[in-house]
């Protein structure tokens, strides 16, 4: 809140997480998921996919697919973000080869017939690609200008901050 006019003001935080270390947590929780899900797929879920019935068979192997896709295109823009980080890459170049990357949209409705036989790890898995895929995919809006933060929308540190004040009092 600006002290003066006492009015909020929206700060683009986006660019300034990329450039600052909050990329290196995202770049460490994408490429993290992306070994975690490519150990299960090779393993416990091969082994575990092969007791599934026909219709969840073949939705395992769908969403296996999808979610292998949107993994390696988080990578690919990760990997291109860390470079401009770096200086290995202009930003002008990095939104070059990024334009290369088309972000599947992810599916707007799962289920059907063997939708819940598949097994926990793998619904997670599906979960947290998804969370951090729309999270990529929001921040390269805002990046190229598509996309604008809503200085309308709820702050989300201002939020928690009223919670703590109505916990405690203060």
């Amino acid at each position: 809140m600006d002290d003066h006019t006492g009015r909020n003001e929206a700060v683009a935080l986006t660019p300034r997480l990329l450039a600052s270390g909050g990329f290196d947590l995202l770049y460490r929780e994408g490429m993290s998921l992306i070994e975690e899900v490519a150990a299960y797929l090779d393993g416990e879920g091969r082994a575990s996919s092969q007791s599934l019935s026909r219709e969840a068979s073949f939705v395992y192997a769908t969403e296996s697919m999808r979610l292998t896709t949107r993994l390696m295109q988080i990578a690919s823009w990760l990997l291109l973000q860390r470079a401009v980080n770096e200086g290995e890459l202009s930003p002008d170049q990095a939104r070059a080869e990024k334009a290369k990357v088309k972000f599947s949209a992810l599916p707007s409705d799962r289920g059907g017939p063997g939708w819940d036989e598949l097994p926990e790890q793998m619904h997670g898995f599906i979960e947290k690609g998804d969370r951090l895929f729309a999270r990529v995919v929001k921040f390269d809006r805002i990046e190229r200008g598509e996309e604008k933060p809503d200085p309308n929308s709820e702050n989300a540190v201002a939020a928690q901050m009223d919670k703590l004040r109505a916990a405690f009092g203060k």
